[in-house]
């Protein structure tokens, strides 16, 4: 059976609803001990099995975090009921009701699991309009979930068999350690790493930074820089040899079940612990590192040690311990590394780092091979869930194929226009046509038809998967999104943010072609005094900031506060929505009417977003005359967004590369360079005439 553990089904089961499991329900009953499920009861009759889907499969959403569906499992195999129990999917907190989703597991009740499991029927999957994702992470995980319930318990004659290994090995509790300093760091039960002065002023100086080879460490080459020495405490034998009786009294006192520690020692002109730690900080100098996993160490999770137990042992400067928490996925059997994070300054505020890894194993002594039996359920569990992901994103790519190669064609479209922009604007009536249609495709294809408006909160999202643990599964679900995020990228460093914001972005599209309809319809322009509009520009890199801060302290904060975006009314959910929301788009737009692209220049965080890393742009794809802003003022009195300065200069951070500023640098009615050199050229062309006649004449 599946270890019960911490299950997401004890957390969960006061929120629980029985009757949505089954309409005679009368309670639930203690989850099992060998695997997190629950009766199901109806007075003393077990009728079905309680289970949250995550305790079993992956379930994460759009959002990065977990949607916990509770369901129940007859006998026969057969969902009974399902209940949405909790989730951080924005487009439900703050968006669709969360009825539509609620209503839609409903739907599951009556779901034959054998067959599913046998492949025999299609399952009919309701989508939700904007809730995509959502909706087929909620079928993937309820459906797989349900399956490996029914075979965990053997319930419809579905069942699984076999044994796998569990940990190849772990740690021997009968193992015994040297008592001599020497001895333990000659088996290698204490890791040793010593730098002296001419390694780290060589390391720097390899670095090719002239600052920091500038300001050599004071004295002799073979000075002591650094003596840092690490051994895994929390192995008894480890930690009674090296402590002392009461250090390891109180180590043994501090840690929980399942927590581990090290001890670190270090002496030298170099503190591995820093001297601008304090307290309620982190150890930014030290940092455990094994596989993808890094630990960093907080002040709870230090101790001071008072001296070491063998005789021998040198006098260390320092003795710290550090805790490695339980929940940090850390596993003592196996290697990992310690770095240590050198530094040095290099002027007055600034600093040059250098990193040094020691690499720590227990020696095999300490380690004992351990075999495990365990239910099918758990054979491969990690492959399978890999698999069962890929094949769901995969599912997802092939269903929107036309979709897919629709928008691929756009990008490829968009791609060569930008390559040949200085063709395509030749001819300003034409290129204005080729413009709208593509916006209108781009409003009406990516934004409406397809919900595919890249957001903020993507990149919420992508920041809280990168602390938790990044996979790509949760951003493959969504194949418009994902490849619109990779052209992003991509294009970021060939045309700045404008190759989104003026060409892909629907809201944006929704906007400009609002503002010819305007003008079509006469309605006035405004053109913000210069002063007020460099003024007024910044507030949406402030918004950012503001969003990406809250962010960091609440992910379901920061989503909620996202909605200073319109795009969820706007675009996903096409104004069907609670009125302040379908308002405040709605103020927006008529505010575009008068200022162009209102939102976009001052309001909009993801454009921000975009613009930061633009900077990084390897072109400048727009031409200009020296005479742009001295003295002519053309371009920067018709760019839309007023993304020119007076002084002719293009801002990359607010231009949305719509290319007027091409078209106007051709234009033989409106720039004044054009017109110049196009009377040069008639009035060198009537000379010629005049002396041609006078030739025949004589």
């Amino acid at each position: 059976m599946l270890p019960a553990g911490a299950s997401e089904l004890e957390r969960l089961m006061p929120r629980i609803d029985p009757t949505e499991l089954a309409p005679d329900a009368t309670g639930i009953g203690p989850v099992s001990k060998d695997a997190p499920v629950a009766p199901l009861l109806k007075g003393n009759d077990t009728i079905g099995w309680v289970f949250i889907t995550s305790d079993f499969v992956g379930t994460t959403g759009y959002s990065g975090r977990p949607i916990h569906v509770a369901a129940a499992v007859s006998p026969d195999a057969v969902i009974t009921g399902a209940q949405l129990v909790e989730h951080g999917e924005p487009i439900v907190l703050i968006g669709i009701p969360e009825s539509k989703v609620v209503t839609m597991i409903r739907g599951y009740t009556g779901t034959d699991l054998k067959a599913q499991a046998a492949g025999e029927v299609a399952h009919d999957l309701d989508i939700i309009s904007g809730a995509t994702v959502t909706v087929r992470v909620i079928d993937d995980s309820l459906l797989r979930a349900g399956i490996r319930v029914a075979r965990t318990l053997g319930l419809g004659g579905l069942s699984t068999s076999g044994t796998a290994a569990g940990p190849e090995r772990e740690i021997d509790l009968s193992a015994e350690a040297p008592d001599s300093w020497e001895e333990l760091l000659g088996d290698g039960t204490v890791r040793r790493l010593t730098l002296d002065v001419g390694q780290i002023n060589e390391a720097f100086e390899e670095t090719g930074d002239e600052r920091a080879a500038a300001r050599p460490e004071r004295g002799e080459p073979d000075d002591s820089f650094v003596d840092m020495n690490v051994a895994l405490v929390s192995v008894p034998a480890i930690g009674k040899a090296l402590l002392s009786e009461n250090d390891y009294r109180n180590l043994a006192n501090w840690l929980e079940e399942g927590e581990q520690a090290i001890l670190v020692t270090g002496s030298g002109r170099y503190s591995f612990k820093g001297s601008g730690y304090v307290r309620g900080g982190i150890f930014d100098r030290i940092s455990l590192h094994q596989g993808d996993q890094t630990i960093r160490f907080h002040d709870r999770q230090h101790r001071r040690v008072s001296r070491l137990a063998p005789a021998d042992a040198p006098r260390f400067r320092e003795m710290d311990l550090f805790k490695i928490r339980a929940d940090e996925g850390f596993d003592p059997a196996e290697p990992f590394e310690i770095e240590l994070l050198v530094s040095r300054e290099v002027g007055p505020v600034d600093k040059a780092f250098l990193t040094f890894n020691l690499g720590y194993g227990l020696p095999e002594g300490y380690l004992t091979p351990v075999t495990v039996e365990t239910p099918a359920t758990a054979l491969e569990v990690s492959e399978e869930e890999a698999a069962a992901k890929r094949a769901l994103w995969q599912r997802i790519w092939k269903d929107r194929a036309v979709e897919i190669g629709v928008l691929v064609a756009m990008l490829l479209a968009l791609t060569g226009g930008f390559f040949f922009q200085f063709q395509i604007t030749r001819h300003e009536r034409l290129f204005y046509w080729l413009r709208m249609s593509f916006l209108t495709m781009t409003l009406f294809f990516i934004g409406w038809y397809a919900t595919a408006q890249l957001s903020v909160v993507n990149l919420i999202a992508l920041g809280a998967s990168l602390r938790s643990g990044f996979t790509w599964d949760a951003f493959l679900l969504d194949p418009l999104v994902f490849i619109q995020w990779f052209a992003v990228a991509a294009s970021l460093i060939f045309w700045g943010r404008g190759a989104y914001c003026g060409w892909l972005c629907p809201f944006g599209a929704l906007q400009e072609l609002s503002t010819q309809i305007a003008r079509a319809l006469k309605v006035p322009q405004w053109t913000l005094p210069w002063s007020l509009h460099e003024r007024l520009w910044p507030v949406k890199y402030m918004l950012f900031l503001g969003l990406f801060g809250a962010s960091l302290y609440s992910v379901t904060l920061s989503e909620r506060l996202a909605e200073v975006e319109p795009f969820k009314t706007a675009i996903i959910l096409k104004f069907l929505r609670d009125w302040p929301f379908v308002v405040y788009a709605l103020v927006l737009l008529v505010i575009g009417l008068f200022i162009e692209r209102f939102y976009c220049r001052y309001l909009c965080p993801l454009g921000a977003a975009l613009a930061i890393p633009a900077r990084i742009r390897m072109f400048d794809w727009l031409r200009r005359y020296k005479e742009c802003g001295n003295p002519c003022q053309t371009c920067a009195n018709e760019c839309p967004v007023q993304a020119i300065h007076p002084t002719g200069e293009i801002n990359p951070n607010e231009c949305i590369h719509c290319l007027h500023c091409q078209v106007l640098y051709q234009s033989p009615v409106k720039c004044p360079v054009v017109i110049r050199r196009l009377r040069r050229r008639a009035s060198v062309g009537k000379v010629s005439d005049d002396l041609l006649q006078k030739g025949a004449a004589g």
